[in-house]
């Protein structure tokens, strides 16, 4: 018989056990306190060692990313997991983005948000990136947004994406014509980007969705 657990450890093992589903990779203690919103990580760490104790999961250490389930397949089994539960998904959140690091690097990501994956078709390595400036702000994209980013979705002409062009990150519509790139904004105050062979140019996702909230 297993060891019985209260409801936020429940709720918490949950949590963990969609995000890695989701993601391929356990949340970090930041992004548990975040979803919960729990004022710091000093209460995640308690239930953590709880559900440690009662063997659900294993916590080599707690440094970022650090945690694995085990007694899996017991707790799916648990009726307590419901099916709104199982299609939440939690996407990491890029803030400022440091010059040269990859994009979901630990020192560029500012919490995690939450999300029904109903709204998206494949949610799988989507993330969330914090928009910074007004350049599209005619494709409804404005300072301080979430774009939702998928990094596997086939890139057209025109659609907009989330580039990287040297050290820079940056939103723009994407164009190709006569093997050339044109990062096209969507302000008139902008010119658009043309990206030479000089540049370090890569494509980071493609923007399929913008959240915003009125404060």
């Amino acid at each position: 018989m297993k060891e019985k657990l209260t409801d936020r450890q429940k709720e918490i093992l949950n949590y963990i056990q969609n995000f890695i589903k989701e993601n391929g990779f356990p949340p970090t203690l930041r992004e548990i306190a975040a979803h919960f919103g729990l004022a710091s990580t000093f209460g995640v760490k308690r239930h953590l060692d709880a559900l440690k104790k009662k063997g659900y999961l294993k916590v080599e250490s707690y440094a970022s990313r650090a945690i694995t389930l085990n007694k899996k397949s017991i707790y799916e089994s648990d009726s307590s997991t419901t099916e709104y539960d199982s299609k939440i998904i939690s996407i990491p959140v890029v803030g400022r983005v440091a010059a040269g690091s990859p994009i979901l690097s630990e020192e560029n990501l500012d919490g995690s948000i939450v999300i029904d994956s109903n709204f998206f078709r494949n949610t799988r390595d989507c993330f969330a990136l914090k928009v910074s400036g007004d350049s599209m702000i005619n494709a409804g994209i404005f300072d301080g947004d979430l774009v939702i980013v998928n990094p596997n979705e086939k890139v057209s002409q025109h659609d907009i994406v989330v580039v990287r062009v040297d050290d820079e990150i940056t939103v723009k519509n994407y164009e190709k014509k006569n093997d050339k790139v044109f990062l096209i904004p969507q302000n008139e105050k902008y010119e658009p980007i043309i990206v030479t062979e000089k540049n370090n140019f890569s494509i980071v996702g493609k923007v399929i969705g913008v959240l915003r909230w009125f404060n």
